[in-house]
């Protein structure tokens, strides 16, 4: 079960941990992502998205 929100600095092909936590929040659906399982994410905007769904989502709201 998560437990802690964690606070995420998205880097280009990497992240940085700036606050210890299991999950953070996608930007489209709101579902917890596990720290784990986190891939998709957008430097720019400083947003994690769920699956390459919610980032196709996020991409395409934004053209």
């Amino acid at each position: 079960m998560l437990k802690k929100l964690a606070k995420i600095k998205y880097l280009p092909n990497n992240f940085k941990i700036l606050q210890n936590g299991d999950y953070v929040i996608c930007a489209v659906s709101g579902k917890q992502i596990p720290i784990e399982k986190l891939t998709y994410w957008n430097v720019d905007l400083q947003e994690a998205y769920y699956s390459y769904e919610e980032a196709s989502i996020k991409r395409n709201s934004l053209d």
